[in-house]
């Protein structure tokens, strides 16, 4: 396990909306803005009381966290989404696109179009549809986009193309954002390696753990670009490789 090393950001008096909020990197990045002061607005299908939510909600908490369950893959969804942010707080000044999923598989010729589906929609079309709606509201704030790309999105490789594909189209998406919003909204994303998640530890219980990248260090990273000390800094894909 890497060691997190914790530097000071203070976000208070703004609103940050998180995309796969229950998830381990969406909830380490709630906590990590959370503890900036940030009124943090989590997205996510699944609730923070669902038995698959990583995402820790105390009834008796006061901090500044509101929960909000949406579809990102449905347009509709994702417009209401951003306008009842808005109104309920005023303002969207920073917003996390995690929401995102992995899936190896087959070669190109024998992948289902359910499953390249499933992954154009997931990782790059709730990237697309989160960042369009919250745009009006932090081009207000003259605010920020971070979003998750991948080390792997940077080549091909066998069997886990379409993943490596929306990757991609996310460092993409990221550098067409900063170019249109030059001067008022900054947007950047990371790449991470492997995350060590509870999932990704079943899934290779033989790999070396120690390499992986901590998502609280990712977390940290995400609240650095967010922060004034990265005002300099637009259409960066970042890496966040760890040991790996």
């Amino acid at each position: 396990m890497s060691v997190r090393t914790d530097f000071d950001v203070d976000f208070d008096g703004t609103v940050a909306v998180i995309t796969g909020a229950s998830g381990a990197l969406g909830s380490a990045a709630v906590d990590r803005f959370l503890e900036t002061g940030a009124t943090v607005c989590a997205v996510d299908v699944i609730a923070p009381d669902d038995e698959d939510s990583l995402l820790e909600r105390d009834p008796a908490d006061e901090s500044e966290l509101a929960f909000y369950d949406a579809d990102l893959t449905d347009e509709d969804d994702v417009a209401a989404l951003m306008e009842s942010v808005a109104d309920d707080h005023g303002r969207i000044d920073h917003l996390l696109n995690i929401a995102g999923t992995w899936r190896g598989g087959d070669h190109i010729e024998d992948t289902d179009l359910e499953a390249f589906d499933l992954l154009l929609d997931v990782n790059l079309k709730t990237a697309f549809l989160a960042s369009k709606h919250a745009l009006p509201h932090l081009q207000d704030a003259d605010g920020s986009i971070v979003s998750i790309s991948a080390r792997s999105s940077l080549e091909g490789g066998e069997g886990d193309g379409p993943y490596r594909i929306t990757k991609a189209g996310i460092r993409l998406l990221t550098e067409t954002l900063a170019e249109e919003n030059r001067g008022t909204v900054r947007a950047n994303c990371v790449m991470p390696s492997v995350i060590d998640t509870p999932m990704n530890r079943e899934m290779m219980p033989d790999a070396d753990h120690d390499s992986w990248v901590d998502p609280l260090e990712i977390a940290d990273v995400m609240a650095f670009l967010c922060s004034d000390g990265a005002a300099v800094t637009s259409g960066a894909a970042v890496p966040v490789y760890g040991e790996a």
